[in-house]
């Protein structure tokens, strides 16, 4: 498959269009594929919890707008902020196992690449960190 800057323009509309502003491709091969991979398009302003995976790392690369991955401690104090573009410093980061982190959306018409090992687990009450 060919991602495409008209993959990437509809799946922004679409995400434009969601009430929570963000929008996801699949792209793993089969329902049985064992990993998840996808393209995230999401717009500033859509509601995104403090979380962690605690079962595995999650690589993000920005193909196209601005963010920030926000890492945080268990008491929900930032401790690193990683800023994301395709034509600046950093264009993609792997947030460890159990980080807490949230991102914040800087410009509009951003998309990422996310991928994560395993099937997918929504998370969990107990993954996602209240202030």
């Amino acid at each position: 498959m060919k991602i495409t800057q008209a993959i990437l323009d509809d799946l922004t509309a679409q995400a434009k269009a969601s009430p929570r502003l963000r929008m996801n491709m699949d792209l793993r091969n089969s329902p049985s594929d064992g990993s998840q991979r996808m393209l995230n398009a999401i717009e500033p302003g859509s509601p995104l919890p403090i979380h962690r995976h605690k079962k595995s790392s999650e690589t993000v690369v920005c193909l196209r707008g601005h963010l920030r991955e926000v890492y945080y401690n268990e008491a929900g104090v930032v401790t690193e902020v990683i800023d994301l573009a395709p034509a600046s410093d950093c264009v993609a980061v792997t947030i460890p196992i159990g980080q807490w982190h949230s991102v914040e959306v800087l410009e509009s018409g951003t998309v990422i690449l996310e991928c994560k090992d395993g099937l997918y687990e929504p998370i969990g009450e107990e993954d996602i960190l209240s202030l």
